[in-house]
């Protein structure tokens, strides 16, 4: 992982309540450019149509910021969907990829759910990406299907509690 990464939680969702960010214009700004890598990596790369991409879940999610400078180089956002946190739109820049960024996203969303004391993370990896989520201990738990034209498999993971 690249030195000077720095990960910030731009948008936290926790019950109904936004968490306070690094300040209004500052978290806006940060969440614009998440939708604009996810729209790079998502909807530009892979064809995600952006009707799909753009779900209108990101009010109910916490988002996360990676950074290399100034530079966004990645993004995830995470939702408590049936008492686990669900991992979602994890993106990396092409360029970057393979080099501890996403392995740093998920560690924040991990770390994240623990803390409210959660205690598995489910997702649904595309089929491409299942040997990195199995790396980080994810097990495949369903069979595949069909997301925006991208086959994907149910994975999860439990989460021990902090100190454990």
């Amino acid at each position: 992982m690249p030195d000077e990464l720095k990960l910030k939680i731009v948008g936290e969702q926790v019950g109904d309540q936004v968490g306070e960010q690094d300040g209004k214009q500052d978290g806006e700004q940060d969440l614009a450019e998440c939708l604009a890598l996810r729209r790079q990596v998502f909807i530009d790369e892979q064809g995600v149509p952006e009707s799909l991409e753009i779900d209108g879940l990101d009010p109910e999610a916490t988002a996360w910021v990676a950074r290399l400078g100034p530079r966004v180089v990645g993004t995830a956002r995470a939702r408590i969907v049936a008492g686990s946190a669900k991992a979602e739109r994890v993106a990396v820049r092409a360029d970057l990829r393979g080099s501890g960024i996403g392995r740093a996203l998920m560690g924040a969303i991990e770390n994240w759910a623990r803390d409210l004391g959660l205690r598995r993370i489910a997702l649904n990896a595309q089929e491409s990406a299942i040997p990195f989520y199995l790396a980080l201990g994810y097990a495949v738990t369903g069979e595949p299907f069909d997301d925006a034209g991208i086959p994907h498999r149910a994975m999860e993971k439990p989460l021990l509690p902090a100190g454990e």
